[in-house]
């Protein structure tokens, strides 16, 4: 029985028993919850688990340094490198596996002059392949026929990078986006275009620093009515000719 009341089995996937690591994932195994890198595990791991998880974490980054016959004690850069990489996974890169899903408050469209008109938005994203943990930058342009509940300029951005925040592909990342907007709106009518470079081409492997990966997923008249995916475009279009350089 460990420190928060979960039998953990010895050897579970490498883990020592009494780590707080091993007890959320022997409780997420036994609950049948997937815990892929890509996954949102928020309902097993609150606030307070956080820093306990980090210590945890940073052990095991003081291992794989030592692994790489790298002196973590006497390098002044990379004293305290295993904290700092803990931190950042946790805190930054995957914290959209770990945060609940930002509040997205909805307001109601269904007066007589309703809204039934397209948005679209550009939201910066920032996402980790789940290959080679290499950075994906990008942008997704999200595009939605109002329905009867709208959310936030802001929120759309906010969804975006909570999905992003996570290790994922980016083919994986689009679907979730559009799946998380449609759920927060009610829009059946709903596109999500991605696009993005991926360290794991412009940093290893074939280095191509010029490299630039799009994806689409279409849902509802954006798939099914030709004008409405094409005012889609063409409004990603005019955005990316304004967009700062």
């Amino acid at each position: 029985m460990n420190e928060i009341g979960i039998d953990v089995m010895a050897g579970d996937g490498g883990y020592e028993v009494g780590y707080l690591g091993a007890a959320i994932r022997a409780s997420m195994k036994r609950d049948g919850k997937r815990f892929w890198a890509g996954d949102n595990i928020s309902d097993y791991v609150n606030q307070a688990d956080t820093a306990k998880l980090i210590e945890e974490a940073t052990t095991a980054f003081e291992g794989v340094l030592d692994a790489l016959l790298i002196d973590r004690e006497n390098d002044p850069n990379s004293r305290g490198t295993a904290r700092r990489l803990a931190k950042m996974y946790f805190q930054e890169i995957m914290a959209g596996r770990y945060d609940p899903e930002p509040d997205a408050t909805a307001f109601p469209n269904d007066s007589a002059d309703r809204y039934e008109g397209m948005l679209v938005v550009r939201s910066e994203l920032r996402s980790m392949c789940s290959h080679h943990h290499q950075p994906v930058s990008g942008v997704a342009y999200i595009g939605i026929i109002a329905a009867n509940k709208l959310i936030g300029l802001s929120k759309y951005t906010r969804i975006a990078q909570w999905c992003a925040r996570r290790g994922t592909l980016q083919e994986e990342l689009c679907n979730d986006i559009a799946r998380e907007i449609m759920r927060a709106t009610d829009s059946e009518d709903v596109a999500v275009y991605i696009q993005a470079t991926h360290g794991c081409c412009e940093n290893r492997g074939i280095m191509a620093h010029s490299s630039l990966t799009q994806t689409t997923v279409l849902r509802g008249r954006f798939m099914d009515d030709q004008s409405t995916k094409k005012e889609f475009f063409d409004n990603i279009k005019l955005q990316q000719e304004f967009a700062p350089r």
